[in-house]
């Protein structure tokens, strides 16, 4: 049985539903952290909500202005981030994920790298799945 269908109750096509909308956020998330690293802020603003927030591993809150803004002048750079298998916890036009990643990141050109817990919500809204909150936190 998989993370999404656990103790959920439901039926057999119920359950192949959720495993597929979970499989989509999945390929949603893998877009983004490509987009991220790839510096393509177009593609990036639209799967982050107007008011995402991110909680960096420094505890620092950045909307998405600033977050993207920081990616599009290259102050924020990411050279590599690979996620481990991402789990998905789907409730109605709301998910929640987590999954640990391996990152390297440039910030103010000073070189930083390591593994990192990702929680992140998303909401569907209009039809699109949307990254709403994330939070990272070092792995020591």
């Amino acid at each position: 049985m998989t993370l999404e269908q656990e103790g959920t109750g439901l039926g057999r096509g119920e359950a192949a539903g959720v495993a597929q909308e979970a499989e989509v956020i999945r390929a949603i998330e893998r877009q983004r952290l490509q987009a991220l690293v790839q510096g393509n802020i177009d593609v990036a603003r639209k799967l982050h909500a107007d008011d995402f927030e991110l909680i960096n591993p420094g505890g620092r809150s950045l909307s998405k202005d600033q977050y993207l803004g920081g990616i599009a002048s290259g102050q924020l750079k990411y050279l590599l981030w690979e996620p481990a298998e991402i789990h998905v916890r789907l409730y109605g036009d709301a998910a929640v994920i987590r999954y640990q990643s391996q990152i390297q990141i440039r910030v103010s050109g000073n070189l930083d790298s390591g593994r990192f817990w990702h929680t992140d919500s998303y909401e569907k809204r209009h039809g699109q799945w949307q990254a709403v909150w994330s939070q990272a936190t070092r792995i020591p």
